[in-house]
């Protein structure tokens, strides 16, 4: 037989079968090839029914045996197990189709995080090398995505879209450039963070940026992907680097410093490699650490001595609140958002007009 021929099949033939044309066409037995391999005739068995693989070893003393070059052997061994392999990988791959309705992934191709294409069983291999992973279920065992996992519960979200959404944050963070973390540099520079609070998304970015990276935080924002809900994140890349993630679903300029101010709160109060996602709801097992970050985030936007001092001797005014919120150096906007959720003033005050909407460029 042509046994130089190149065959190409999704069958995986073991060399095996080879093995038993090539002893039948010599007239060989088993137990007489393997007298003179010198291998015991149960192994020579196990490769002919394809239990046992072909090594070099093998491969060599079949060359010598019966004349058919090592390679032909390796070849065929290699052949074999790689279209087994594939077959595992289809198997894997389909098993991972019903969670692909998790997961935004033409959201994410138009980020340019995965690459386009249609093709389900595609996506899921995009989806493998995103993510880092084998199989889409062992998202749920990596230790950094547990919160994910944990938030999703208590709402209509889905753990895998959230985890996308912190591996697109993650890689963005990787791609910037930050000096070591310094705990108290990035105390010392929150007075001037909270300046930025009274300028313009298209000013304040890249001064926030710059201000952060100098202290070891990368800054990422990021679009809002369906049924994530969430507001921001915070998490380590590393020993010396932190990452916040805030999320542009929403416009309403005191949210978005509020959330930022509160991840600045979780990196500067909590434990390393801890991951925080924040969707303005507070789980019990994580009830103490949300509160605390809180608390600090609204005392470094509002002293907490103006803020008494202020619902107390004022009326709330539009002309009041603009002239406490120039006092201390922060947006009206601010004020009123704080008003709001401390019940002082309804969420459809008139003067929620007080409260500046963003318009947000991804791509600056």
């Amino acid at each position: 037989m042509a046994i130089e021929k190149d065959i190409y099949s999704d069958l995986p033939i073991p060399p095996g079968e080879y093995f038993a044309e090539v002893l039948k066409e010599k007239g060989i037995s088993q137990a007489e090839i393997a007298r003179r391999m010198g291998r015991p005739a149960q192994a020579i068995n196990e490769i002919i029914r394809g239990q046992k693989a072909i090594t070099s070893e093998t491969a060599l003393q079949l060359e010598r045996s019966l004349g058919v070059p090592a390679h032909i052997w390796i070849g065929l061994e290699v052949r074999y197990r790689l279209i087994k392999a594939r077959q595992l990988e289809m198997r894997q791959l389909r098993k991972d189709l019903p969670l692909l309705t998790q997961i935004p992934y033409q959201n994410l191709a138009r980020m340019g995080f995965v690459k386009k294409t249609r093709n389900k069983l595609d996506q899921i291999r995009e989806l493998h090398r995103f993510f880092g992973v084998s199989a889409l279920s062992n998202i749920a065992d990596v230790k950094a995505y547990v919160p994910a996992f944990r938030l999703a519960r208590r709402r209509n979200a889905s753990p895998y879209a959230l985890v996308a959404w912190l591996k697109c944050a993650e890689i963005l963070a990787q791609e910037t450039q930050a000096k070591s973390f310094n705990k108290e540099s990035l105390h010392s520079s929150i007075p001037k963070i909270r300046e930025l609070t009274l300028e313009p998304p298209d000013v304040f970015k890249s001064k926030l940026k710059k201000m952060l990276s100098d202290c070891g935080v990368a800054v990422v924002f990021m679009p809002h992907l369906p049924k994530t809900y969430a507001h921001a994140a915070a998490f380590w890349l590393a020993e010396e680097k932190a990452v916040i993630v805030i999320s542009i679903r929403g416009s309403w300029a005191d949210i978005f410093w509020f959330s930022l101010f509160h991840e600045l709160a979780h990196i500067l109060l909590q434990k390393k490699h801890q991951t925080f996602i924040d969707d303005g709801e507070v789980s019990p097992e994580m009830q103490g650490q949300e509160e605390e970050a809180n608390s600090l985030a609204k005392d470094q936007l509002i002293h907490p001595d103006d803020y008494q001092r202020f619902i107390s001797l004022s009326s709330l005014t539009a002309n009041s609140i603009r002239e406490f919120a120039n006092q201390v150096g922060i947006a009206p906007g601010i004020v009123v958002g704080r008003l709001q959720h401390d019940g002082h003033l309804r969420q459809d005050s008139r003067l929620n007009m007080l409260r500046e909407r963003f318009k947000w460029k991804l791509n600056d």
